[in-house]
């Protein structure tokens, strides 16, 4: 049996057993058949459990659930979109984005509340975040991010420009010009949240059956290896693991991100890198940085020093390159010097997906009984509680708000096919890597960046 507990930090400190469910032996019939046994498939479960708990409802999950990114993220529980509220308005309305974004927003609070309800102990801490500007060019980023934000409504009890001596209030990073507060966002264990949402559906009935492969999904059923299943709704939450279905090879896209984590940290330590209320934290250059401060005082910290394999492999070697993580560990040795003589004590990776619109969305068809959401680019535990309340209202029909946010049925054109996919993806992050150092070496704003976003098509 693999060792689970090497995923992540999270996997490693998890004081749960993380020995695999008994998997499928033999054909079966339910209500609702869901493949995926991380944040989107269980929040789904769970609300239909509420929605309607007279039906039966499987989860069919290749490993253990968490395995993929649900178990492995930085554990920012942001409310937000990967896509932003104007590619959804372009797409509906400003007034149809706005209420989805609201709903984004609310959800981080939803995940606190059953968290609560349920005593699931994932050391949730809503804190928000914080992000540095660490160069005159990030700085003036940020200002226009607040106009642009101001401009569609959004108020300073979601996000408010900082000053310097403000971002030093909740942190004192190098290099400081300013930052940006956003609230709704809380840091948390993301194994013990999905774990933990997995024991809770157990209880209302839910049937999870894991080291179970599905080899193909199709209307009214599923092919595993160890049975049939049937079932007229059928669920694909799946993410990165997509690329592993007949067909899907080019739907989504699996991208690297990779973390360290510190050992615990003393006191004064602590103090001189502040993040007491346990906000999540990054700065605004174009290669993507996240960290938190940990529930026991470690600092997790991760970034996409490597974003794409060839063929969209997903290759477990990838997952402990040495390269990658030093480079993580520099850029933060670089924010917070005091951390360059802590130990690392943990080193991991995951994939994320990403579709070729950048936009996480909901599907469903009443009439095949097929549905799906994801594409969350990294964003996921808060989207996935709200998606999955989405399918749930969807599925057993119930009219709500919900089932009418513009991110409902938005379909994505496939990624190009190879050596297409590789060039693009390899050298947007090349670009990016390259406008960084730019605006760092000389505070002015790169048009390289900009035009690497271009080219994924955001």
């Amino acid at each position: 049996m693999p060792d689970y507990s090497n995923l992540s930090l999270w996997m490693a400190t998890f004081e749960g057993d993380l020995t695999p469910r008994p998997s499928l032996d033999g054909d079966a019939s339910v209500d609702v058949a869901i493949v995926g046994g991380g944040f989107t498939g269980l929040w789904t479960a769970y609300y239909l459990t509420e929605r309607d708990p007279s039906l039966s409802i499987l989860v069919i999950e290749r490993e253990i659930c968490g395995f993929g990114a649900s178990g492995r993220n930085g554990g920012w529980a942001i409310g937000d979109l990967a896509a932003g509220l104007d590619a959804y308005a372009r797409r509906s309305s400003h007034e149809a984005a706005r209420r989805l974004m609201d709903h984004v927003h609310r959800s981080v609070d939803e995940i606190g509340r059953v968290t609560a309800t349920e005593a699931i102990d994932c050391g949730f801490a809503k804190g928000g975040v914080i992000r540095f500007a660490r160069s005159r060019a990030q700085a003036a980023r940020q200002a226009a991010k607040i106009e642009n934000h101001r401009a569609n409504g959004i108020g300073e009890d979601i996000i408010r420009l900082l000053e310097p001596e403000e971002v030093r209030r909740f942190a004192r990073p190098t290099d400081l010009h300013g930052g940006i507060f956003y609230a709704p966002c809380a840091a948390l264990d993301p194994a013990r949240l999905v774990r933990g949402l997995a024991e809770v559906v157990e209880r209302r009935g839910v049937r999870i059956v894991e080291q179970t492969a599905a080899t193909a999904i199709r209307d009214e059923g599923v092919t595993t290896a160890g049975g049939q299943v049937s079932a007229p709704v059928v669920i694909r939450a799946t993410e990165a693991y997509t690329r592993d279905l007949p067909g899907e090879r080019r739907t989504l896209v699996p991208l690297y991100s990779l973390m360290i984590a510190t050992e615990p940290l003393d006191a004064p330590t602590l103090a001189e890198i502040g993040l007491d209320t346990r906000p999540t934290f990054a700065d605004d250059r174009y290669a993507v940085i996240y960290g938190q401060r940990t529930a026991d005082n470690r600092i997790a910290f991760g970034g996409r020093a490597i974003p794409y394999l060839y063929g969209s492999r997903i290759n477990p070697a990838t997952e402990r390159d040495r390269r990658s993580h030093d480079l993580i560990r520099r850029a933060l040795v670089e924010i917070f010097p005091v951390l360059g003589d802590v130990a690392i004590t943990h080193e991991w990776g995951g994939v994320l997906a990403a579709p070729r619109n950048w936009i996480p969305a909901v599907r469903y068809d009443p009439r095949t009984g097929m549905g799906t959401a994801g594409g969350y680019v990294g964003d996921g535990v808060v989207p996935s509680c709200l998606a999955g309340r989405t399918l749930a209202d969807l599925i057993t029909g119930t009219e709500s708000e919900l089932t009418e946010l513009p991110w409902v049925g938005i379909e994505s054109r496939p990624w190009e096919p190879e050596p297409l996919r590789w060039l693009g993806i390899r050298g947007t992050r090349a670009v990016m890597g390259r406008a960084d150092r730019f605006e760092f070496g000389t505070g002015r704003s790169s048009r390289l960046g900009r035009l690497a976003y271009e080219l994924l098509g955001r």
